[in-house]
């Protein structure tokens, strides 16, 4: 069984229908006593990174979170989910984090950019593999999905699966043993994060 982490911070349906595309039935889950029950978790994310952090400890989502990953069951973060992996948020702030994985997240530095782009990073960019993965079996060594954010993962290569070029080289996807990131959309990302979606379930 697959859990969806409900907390009031994500676009939920478009995670389920992304499953069901690849006839995997996954189930939102908002009872932080019940996670232990899945066999796989996804921590979905839309939003500020404080307000999400906010919304998990309410009803203790965030120690539940933690455990599951103890637990060595696949967890995955999509966008701001796999933020809330890492350590700290300068996002409005600073913010403490799960602790999952090693790093923190910040603000795109603009003053990198030229002229032509603008944040938050918005549309389609290719994810370039840095390590196998089976979270990527299946796809190209570079491949594109969709992003949409103003603040990306700083971390040690180590974590980082995957890289995206907007300005600069920043890590657009991460693993930790069972823990799993990955900051664009796969559920927004077509046949290539649909090929993702199902990699994961068939961990």
């Amino acid at each position: 069984m697959i859990g969806i982490v409900d907390y009031n911070m994500g676009n939920l349906a478009s995670v389920i229908n992304a499953f069901a595309k690849v006839g995997v039935e996954a189930t939102l889950e908002s009872d932080p006593n019940k996670l232990s029950q899945y066999d796989k978790l996804i921590l979905p994310g839309v939003g500020a990174f404080g307000d999400a952090m906010e919304h998990l400890k309410e009803n203790g989502m965030d120690e539940a979170v933690i455990t599951y990953a103890a637990s060595g069951k696949p967890l995955l973060g999509i966008c701001l989910g796999m933020q809330l992996l890492f350590e700290s948020s300068e996002e409005f702030g600073t913010h403490k984090g799960l602790g999952l994985i090693p790093g923190k997240v910040v603000a795109f530095n603009e003053s990198k950019f030229d002229h032509t782009l603008k944040v938050p990073h918005m549309g389609w960019n290719e994810l370039f593999v840095e390590k196998e993965t089976p979270l990527f079996k299946g796809l190209q060594k570079d491949f594109y999905l969709y992003f949409v954010h103003s603040y990306h993962a700083v971390c040690d290569d180590t974590y980082a699966i995957g890289k995206t070029h907007y300005g600069y080289a920043f890590v657009s996807a991460v693993q930790n043993d069972n823990i799993y990131g990955i900051q664009p959309h796969p559920e927004k990302s077509h046949t290539n994060g649909l090929k993702i979606i199902e990699n994961f379930a068939k961990l």
